[in-house]
């Protein structure tokens, strides 16, 4: 086991390169892949709702979409108390302890997966568990924060979550290809609709073995949590992690407030989404989601606030992020970044599917989206490439940033965010109403991976901004709640599109996006870009 650093100061040359870049570094190596699966287990989601389809479960396309949002609610939500892990328990226990939780709903997703007839009560509550590898961004990166000289921040953090964003990527283009084999043994099941992998399209009929799906990472997550455990380092440090304590009584303290992150993450579905029937119970009510989401936040920043004894004073002496104007702008402007990215990666699958792998035909004057189309791309073999240079380039977005200012690169990059989500608007309006909707297609998809690529460095650009902005006291929190808050992107942008779907005008969904991309322009100029901002270019 690595022992408990003291004393510990990245900003100390001396220090850096004697014994702290390597201490940094491996922390920094075994984060990455467990952040990595995280990712995988939250997102699962949206490539495998996709296979659903094709073997013909008998779940509508818009409750396939609602599985999507309920991960990425939970998700978002389990950031908030994660947030304030690693000032609680330290890196090492929190990065064991929430990698090996993923263990958990991976393993009962597989079993659900090999019955058809699962009721849709059950594929809500696994979509609803898998939001624990949303939670995990929150803690990594403000763990990450605490390891490396601001200096070189930008770069460290997009790492982190560049890399660590790859487990949507690698989950696309893994699933879908586990999917084909028995390595877990089971009985496969037959393809109703063509499907596909990387290397291919795989036509109907064909044996899938859908199981493999969340089951697929247990291969990883195990080892993960031993390398956590045995790798990585606990900073005991009053401004990191003070009186960290036993481990058996950090991972109570994790679990107490992760189970406060379910209980209002479950409210919010309760209040919002309607019932269905086979489904959770909910109140009836449809309240709508922009309502829901504050509700949610408030009551898990207050119910986190209210814990008595030595861990409620805790987070109240973390709360005072929330003093800072800073906090607020930036939450704001991370939203754009990682929001955008998370929700499309969430979403961006399944739309290709409903929107290009159907003929949209009037039918007496009504329009029909349920016949297959012929010509269709199969969104498993495109799903990836979005994520993939989102991710790929954020590490570049952070090193841009580190030379030529965060806040200067963001402005850049949210222009081209709303060129790029008004120009998707387009395709896909004219698309959903189209017999042939493959034609509009290469168009699509060039504005969005240009889109994704975007966000990936508006992300780079914002670690940047709020490494320099924030103490170093500060930064880590902030870091999680701007995280936390940005990721209802996953739940946001899914249930958007199956509204908009349902209504046959996905394009009204960018369009809203695109309106809040340019608040989110004047929100950084005012702040960090015009004459006498607060803080120049940081």
């Amino acid at each position: 086991m690595a022992q408990d650093l003291k004393n510990w100061d990245p900003e100390d040359p001396v220090q850096w390169e004697n014994t702290g870049k390597a201490i940094a570094n491996r922390n920094l190596w075994i984060s990455i892949p467990s952040l990595l699966c995280g990712f995988a287990v939250w997102l699962y989601w949206g490539i495998i709702t996709i296979q659903m389809l094709n073997l013909g479960f008998p779940i509508a396309k818009s409750e396939l979409f609602t599985l999507a949002a309920i991960a990425g609610l939970t998700g978002a939500t389990l950031r908030i108390p994660s947030t304030f892990f690693i000032r609680l328990g330290g890196g090492r226990n929190t990065i064991f302890f929430t990698t090996a939780l993923l263990i958990i709903p991976a393993i009962l997703a597989g079993f659900a997966l090999q019955d058809v007839n699962t009721p849709l009560w059950q594929w809500q509550l696994l979509a609803f568990l898998s939001g624990l590898g949303g939670g995990n961004f929150a803690s990594s990166m403000s763990n990450i924060s605490f390891f490396f000289p601001k200096k070189i921040q930008g770069l460290s953090l997009g790492l982190n979550a560049g890399l660590g964003n790859f487990g949507v990527t690698t989950m696309q283009i893994l699933v879908p290809l586990f999917m084909t084999f028995g390595i877990f043994g089971g009985s496969p099941m037959k393809l109703v609709n063509t499907s596909g992998t990387l290397i291919g399209k795989i036509p109907p009929g064909t044996d899938t073995y859908i199981h493999n799906a969340p089951w697929l990472w247990l291969l990883f997550l195990v080892p993960l949590a031993f390398a956590g455990w045995f790798g990585m380092n606990n900073i005991d440090d009053e401004h990191v992690s003070p009186n960290v304590g036993n481990p058996i009584s950090v991972f109570m303290k994790i679990t107490f407030m992760l189970l406060i992150g379910f209980t209002t993450a479950g409210i919010g579905y309760w209040l919002m989404l309607p019932s269905i029937e086979g489904g959770l119970p909910t109140s009836g009510i449809l309240l709508s989601k922009w309502i829901v989401l504050p509700i949610v936040i408030i009551l898990t920043v207050f119910a986190l606030k209210m814990i008595p004894g030595d861990l409620g004073e805790n987070l109240k002496h973390q709360y005072k992020i929330f003093n800072n104007k800073h906090t607020w702008a930036m939450t704001v402007i991370y939203t754009m970044t990682f929001g955008s990215f998370i929700g499309f990666s969430a979403a961006f699958g399944l739309s290709i599917k409903v929107i290009f792998g159907f003929q949209h035909l009037m039918v007496d004057g009504v329009m029909t989206h349920d016949v297959a189309n012929p010509n269709g791309p199969s969104a498993l073999m495109f799903a990836w490439t979005g994520p993939f240079i989102g991710a790929l380039i954020r590490p570049i977005g952070g090193m841009i940033a580190d030379k030529f200012g965060g806040a200067r690169v963001t402005q850049y990059v949210s222009v081209v965010m709303i060129a790029c989500a008004l120009g998707v608007a387009y395709y896909m309006k004219m698309a959903y109403v189209s017999a042939t909707p493959e034609q509009y297609f290469v168009p699509f998809m060039i504005l969005f991976l240009v889109l994704f690529a975007a966000t990936g460095i508006g992300n780079g650009s914002t670690f940047r901004t709020i490494a320099v902005v924030f103490n170093k006291e500060q930064a880590g929190p902030v870091l999680g709640w701007t995280s936390a808050v940005a990721a209802y992107g996953a739940f946001i942008i899914p249930k958007v599109f199956g509204e908009e779907m349902g209504t046959a005008t996905p394009e009204y969904a960018l369009y809203g996006f695109s309106v809040f991309y340019g608040v989110c322009i004047l929100i950084n100029w005012w702040f960090y870009l015009r004459p006498n901002a607060y803080v120049k270019n940081p």
